[in-house]
């Protein structure tokens, strides 16, 4: 029997593992945590409450996930929740649900459904001449390395955004969807998670949540389906170095165990594959592992607080700006949104920040009244509610920072070791996706590129993401045929 090893135990390995273990392989999946899941998953403090690595939303594109959810036959998600946003001076928009309203052609929905409570219609229309860029952008290699060195700052001015909007609406986005601000993001990648995330259907933007922490609600059940399919699941491995022969990785090392290996897929993110690459003699051997050390990761702030009574908040997500000049907020009503504490006498909220360097080096006993103080600005009754409990988790260089120029270092799924494959959200794929899908999504890709390597068994059903509505697509086809014929004409030598 083949045996395959895949490193990592969050959405990309999980997914690669579960499909090649019903493909009749001999596959390992080695966790270097305690548990399955890496930061996705949660778990119970001292006092048997639960906790998580932050709280992680199911969007409408997440077309694969949901299938897989199916699959499973579990029932881990909410009802469509409605959201808001805030800053320093209140309620800034709240957004409907926008599967419940009648369709409009994109991006007409977005911009008419979404409810503003202070930003002017004027600074509204200023983001329209950004509609060019949405279409030249086609998620293909040649418009990522177009927009790639741009930041998301620099895209907003080019393409004339007022001031008010970017600050008010489109750095927000950043803050909490690529979580860093505008001068630090790829504009490749924010016009990609904005098309995917907002823009690209009216429902895109409506959302899932879990009824209580990804780990028992998701991973649990499916680590169950991957060992009665005979896959294996090993916790506490952390992978130390490859032994690799001419182009094929035969081993794998952790310690002192060895995984023998026919093939192998990487499923981890930046930073942890960073301290492989480190720790791997035949690694650094290869520019294209060394070149990582060019990518960054953004460091994470997770709290949970638990308040002696029942406070009202309007809705159960919201995004939050304008407090700290490049960090992001959100918080969760968890009272709504997981069963464990919907009886709860007193209210439980989920707050997460992220691009939390400032943060990070602070103290629980410091940061928990920074935290009830920003709440207090949102809903001011939080001011005499008592903290009664709490869960600060810090996450240094937690997630992917698609920082301007980093698309040139980033991976695809196959590597120049012909049985070394790759996955997870920072991998180079032409699916669309993003976030957890997209980490999901490179999971199964890479289990695919296994299956037609080693010639076994079937590839996975990958869904691809909604078509562009009719529109979208005669602009493009428009917009490619006159670039192709300028650059016919026009020596191609500018810089991108």
């Amino acid at each position: 029997m083949k045996k395959v090893v895949v490193v990592g135990a969050g959405w990309a390995g999980l997914g690669a593992t579960h499909h090649l273990a019903k493909q009749g392989y001999d596959v390992t999946l080695l966790e270097a945590g305690s548990y399955p899941g890496g930061l996705v998953a949660g778990w119970k403090t001292e006092k048997g409450k639960s906790v998580e690595a932050g709280i992680h939303g199911f969007w409408y594109p997440y077309r694969n996930i949901f299938a897989l959810i199916n699959e499973l036959n579990i029932n881990p998600f909410t009802t469509w929740t409605r959201s808001s946003q805030y800053s320093p001076a209140g309620l800034e928009v709240e957004s409907p649900i926008f599967q419940d309203l009648p369709r409009l052609p994109t991006p007409l929905g977005t911009f008419i459904y979404t409810q503003f409570q202070r930003l002017p219609l004027v600074d509204r229309l200023s983001a329209l001449p950004l509609l060019y860029a949405l279409i030249d952008f086609d998620n293909s290699d040649a418009a990522w390395r177009r927009y790639d060195y741009v930041t998301a700052r620099e895209l907003f001015k080019q393409f004339g955004v007022s001031a008010r909007l970017y600050h008010e609406s489109f750095e927000p986005m950043l803050l909490v969807g690529l979580f860093a601000p505008g001068e630090q993001c790829s504009a490749a990648a924010t016009l990609g998670m904005l098309y995917y995330f907002i823009l690209a259907h009216q429902p895109d933007f409506d959302v899932v949540w879990c009824r209580g922490t990804v780990g028992e609600q998701i991973f649990r059940p499916w680590v169950e389906k991957i060992t009665q399919a005979g896959g294996k699941v090993l916790a506490n491995k952390r992978v130390t170095e490859l032994i690799i022969d001419g182009n094929q990785v035969k081993s794998v090392v952790c310690g002192d165990e060895v995984f023998d290996a026919d093939a192998v897929v990487f499923s981890v993110g930046i930073n942890a594959m960073k301290k492989i690459v480190a720790n791997s003699k035949s690694l650094q051997t290869r520019s294209e592992f060394r070149n990582l050390k060019n990518l960054n990761s953004i460091d994470v702030l997770a709290t949970r607080l638990w308040f002696d009574r029942k406070i009202h908040i309007p809705r159960p997500s919201n995004a939050c700006f304008g407090f700290d000049k490049t960090t992001g907020w959100t918080f969760f009503d968890l009272n709504a949104l997981h069963d464990e504490y919907k009886d709860e006498p007193g209210t439980v909220v989920e707050v997460d920040f992220y691009h939390a360097n400032q943060f990070i080096s602070l103290s629980d006993e410091e940061i928990i009244p920074i935290v009830q103080s920003y709440l207090t600005t949102c809903v001011p009754a939080f001011a005499n509610a008592k903290v009664i409990d709490s869960s600060v988790i810090r996450l240094p260089q937690a997630v992917t920072h698609f920082s301007p120029g980093s698309y040139q270092n980033m991976l695809p799924a196959r590597t120049s070791l012909n049985n070394l494959f790759m996955s997870g959200d920072w991998i180079i794929t032409r699916h669309g996706s993003f976030s957890q899908e997209k980490a999901y999504v490179t999971g199964l890709e890479a289990a695919n590129f296994v299956v037609n390597y080693l010639r076994k068994g079937a590839n996975a059903n990958i869904l691809p993401v909604e078509a562009d509505e009719a529109h979208i697509q005669f602009a493009r086809t428009i917009n490619n045929t006159v670039r192709g014929i300028g650059k016919s004409i026009i020596p191609d030598f500018w810089l991108p």
